[in-house]
C-alpha cells in the first residue's frame, strides 16, 4: 500500500463494529481551543475569528416581512432570503467595527449587550470591512465585559481599494 503522507485525520466504520474499541478504534480529534482576537487585528478577506465585543449600536437596514411559504419560488428560496438586517457598531478595547446582523442575529445584538462572536468573517462592503457571522458561527450573548470600548479606532472607515497586481518577468 502506498503512502500518502501525515494523515490528520482517518475515517471509521459507524455501526456494526462490534464492541468498543478494538484494533480499528481511532480516537477523534479534540475540539481545538478557541483563540480570541481584538478588533484592531481584523484585515480584510480573513474568517475564523472568535472575538468578545460590546454592543454600541445598532440601527435596522432591511426589514421585509416573510414571503407565502406556497408561492412559487419554494420554501428553500424563502429561508435564504434575509427578511432583516442590522448593522451594529461593536467594538472592544482596541477598535470598533461595523457588524451585519441578519435575522435572528438582531435580536441578540441589542445595544448594551456583550456578545462572543464564534468564526466570525469580514465581508467587504463599498471598500470597507464589515463583520458577520454566516450559519458555519455562532453568536452568543454572555456576561458584561469589564473592557472599556475604544470607539475613536473604527476599522470600518477605513477605505480598501482592490488593487491588481501585475506580474514583471
Amino acid at each position: 500500500m502506498a503512502s500518502r503522507g501525515p494523515a490528520t485525520y482517518q475515517h471509521s466504520r459507524r455501526g456494526g463494529g462490534g464492541g468498543a474499541g478494538g484494533a480499528n478504534a481511532v480516537a477523534k480529534p479534540g475540539l481545538r481551543k478557541p483563540v480570541f482576537v481584538k478588533v484592531d487585528h481584523l484585515k480584510p478577506g480573513t474568517a475564523g475569528h472568535t472575538l468578545t465585543v460590546k454592543v454600541l449600536e445598532s440601527n435596522t437596514v432591511l426589514n421585509k416581512k416573510p414571503r407565502n411559504p406556497s408561492s412559487f419560488r419554494g420554501p428553500s428560496f424563502q429561508q435564504q432570503q434575509p427578511s432583516r438586517i442590522a448593522e451594529c457598531l461593536v467594538g472592544d478595547e482596541t477598535g470598533t467595527i461595523l457588524f451585519t446582523a441578519r435575522n435572528e442575529q438582531v435580536e441578540l445584538m441589542k445595544p448594551g449587550n456583550t456578545a462572543i462572536l464564534r468564526n466570525a468573517k469580514i465581508d467587504m462592503f463599498k471598500g470597507s470591512m464589515r463583520l458577520a457571522v454566516d450559519k458555519w458561527g455562532r453568536i452568543e450573548v454572555t456576561e458584561p465585559a469589564e473592557f472599556a470600548v475604544k470607539e475613536d479606532n473604527n476599522l470600518s472607515l477605513v477605505e480598501y481599494e482592490l488593487v491588481n497586481v501585475a506580474e514583471e518577468s
